[in-house]
């Protein structure tokens, strides 16, 4: 998969030291086991916060490229219950961070959370928020006693539920989403999404290059307060794993083959008349069903053609039954010999004499 992102925090405008970090992978383990991308928000009292934070992102990010297990999803989640058993350590729970990450493997996009740090996909124009806040004014809205209208007002809104470091376990959630070409992953602390919305996130993440959107969106959050430490992680997926450009209909040669099939070129290729064979998600059953129809209609057609034929043979048979000669009896009947029984002849007529 082929991903390019950008990066960057800001303290804001009322505090005078940054809390938030953010790591992105890089080097040659991103091409074994994907892009990563982190940022956390930390709390705790002044430079406890901002420890809590970086221990975090360095802790996820090296113990997720350095775990070579399959199941990367997996590798992520102990990665982040690592980072908890190491700040919890630090501070026995007195200092804690969000944390959110994206990870970008093999043409799916991965998303572990804790806390209130957020990630987005933003398709064709339209954002989704793929994370759920661990706040207090989150379980308000869900259960229906607050709009999020008021959750982005509520004097609790800094009031989170689940971070790292505040105990000596965490449950972390993880989301599983395919991704598709021109995606775009954004990843934020509660500095941006408490002071932007959702639409305006989208808006300036389409229109704009992910490092000027990223500073779009910071200057956006200062204009309206910059109340908190600001921090934005932008990935756009230009190509896929599998299925990495524009599918386009290629002519079949073989006569005995007339149809077209999806063939994916990749951009690398150099002349675009040769087709390179289908990658390997792409399978065939679309075109073995197609076969199958075209048999199947081609015995239908049979079966009709044969019933019309003796439907016609039919038609064509039923006149001579109907005209054939009646029986001949009556006119047997009427030249056959007497019968040879006795028979009587007429009486004669009475003469009468008239009288004298």
């Amino acid at each position: 998969m082929k991903v390019h992102h950008s990066a960057r925090t800001d303290v804001g405008r009322t505090r005078d030291h940054n809390e938030d970090s953010y790591g992105v992978g890089e080097g040659e383990s991103v091409e074994r086991f994907g892009e990563l991308l982190v940022v956390c928000d930390g709390m705790g009292g002044h430079a406890a916060g901002e420890i809590a934070s970086r221990v975090a992102v360095e802790t996820i990010m090296s113990d997720y490229y350095a775990t070579h297990d399959e199941e990367r999803a997996a590798a992520l989640e102990q990665a982040f219950s690592h980072a908890n058993e190491q700040i919890y350590a630090s501070g026995r729970g007195t200092m804690g961070t969000t944390g959110v990450a994206a990870l970008l493997y093999h043409d799916a996009l991965h998303i572990a959370n804790v806390g209130d740090s957020r990630a987005y996909l933003i398709r064709d124009g339209e954002i989704r928020q793929l994370s759920r806040d661990h706040s207090f004014v989150s379980d308000q809205v869900a259960a229906g006693l607050i709009t999020p209208e008021q959750a982005r007002s509520s004097p609790h809104r800094n009031v989170i539920t689940r971070a790292l470091g505040y105990q000596s376990e965490v449950s972390v959630d993880l989301f599983r989403w395919p991704v598709q070409i021109g995606d775009i992953i954004l990843l934020c602390s509660d500095g941006l999404h408490g002071l932007v919305t959702d639409e305006e996130i989208a808006e300036i993440a389409v229109a704009h290059a992910s490092d000027e959107a990223i500073d779009r969106l910071i200057n956006l959050a200062n204009e309206r307060g910059g109340s908190d430490n600001i921090t934005v992680a932008i990935a756009r997926v230009d190509a896929l794993d599998w299925d990495a450009h524009p599918v386009r209909e290629v002519e079949l040669a073989d006569e005995h083959a007339r149809a077209t099939a999806e063939l994916s070129v990749p951009e690398a290729a150099a002349p675009p008349v040769e087709p390179v064979p289908p990658a390997p998600s792409v399978t065939p059953p679309a075109r073995a069903v197609e076969r199958r129809l075209t048999l199947l209609g081609g015995l239908l057609a049979m079966l009709l053609l044969s019933v019309l034929l003796f439907g016609i043979l039919f038609a064509l048979n039923r006149p001579a039954v109907e005209l054939a000669p009646p029986t001949t009896v009556p006119a047997l009947a009427s030249t056959a010999a007497p019968s040879a029984g006795p028979t009587s002849a007429p009486s004669p007529a009475p003469t009468i004499s008239p009288t004298p």
